[in-house]
């Protein structure tokens, strides 16, 4: 069954801990934490001071997606503060191989973001080693974007890739993820749904989640 990893990106920021305690009791499986620093994406949230201060209200796997510049500075950091899984972009590392065996050496999972434009073939080679691969399905940096059609090519070409070679990575989608095309996107082999706006912004949160998981 699909995993739901609601993005705190549209939590009540004011209280933020009781926003993730609330999710978690409404079926989430997963937290995402979208970290941008205001140069790889044109908006700045939230570092691992943060993160560290919310790891003690909830016990879900946490899902660091780095959308930041120089993500290698980082990783020590939200390691330190609890993250279960690091996600950096193929776009922001000039030495992807290395950047990825420096994550799985700290103990965590690894994982790469593409861009919409970004094509699958750019990590081919990673693919044995990922743990992970994150199809953005917006252009990254703000919430509340409609969903870019075209990727759902890249997701049907990561799932015929993993079934061909064996792989064990997960396809993760990120963007524009709402109850009306969360159905086509499982179908086309997503595997966890990042949505923020589909659930923060909704009175109900388990509703909300359910929807993600089950709607025809």
């Amino acid at each position: 069954m699909v995993k739901i990893a609601p993005s705190i990106l549209s939590a009540d920021f004011s209280r933020l801990g009781e926003e993730i305690r609330a999710v978690e009791k409404a079926g989430a499986d997963w937290i995402h934490l979208d970290i941008m620093d205001g140069h790889f994406v044109p908006n700045i949230t939230f570092g691992a001071p943060v993160v560290k201060s919310i790891r003690k209200t909830s016990g879900l796997y946490f899902d660091a997606h780095l959308m930041v510049h120089n993500p290698d500075a980082f990783f020590e950091d939200f390691v330190r503060a609890g993250v279960d899984g690091i996600t950096i972009h193929q776009e922001a590392s000039l030495h992807l191989d290395r950047s990825i065996q420096a994550i799985k050496a700290l103990g965590v999972k690894a994982g790469v973001s593409l861009n919409p434009a970004t094509p699958v073939q750019t990590i081919e080679h990673l693919l044995p080693q990922l743990d992970l691969v994150l199809v953005m399905s917006v252009n990254p940096g703000f919430g509340g974007q409609h969903f870019i059609e075209y990727t759902r090519d890249k997701i049907k070409a990561l799932k015929a890739i993993k079934a061909a070679k064996g792989f064990t990575f997960i396809i993760e989608v990120d963007g524009g993820v709402v109850p009306e095309n969360a159905a086509i996107l499982r179908e086309s082999g997503a595997e966890v749904l990042v949505a923020g706006s589909a659930i923060y912004h909704k009175d109900d949160y388990k509703a909300a989640i359910d929807a993600l998981r089950s709607r025809p």
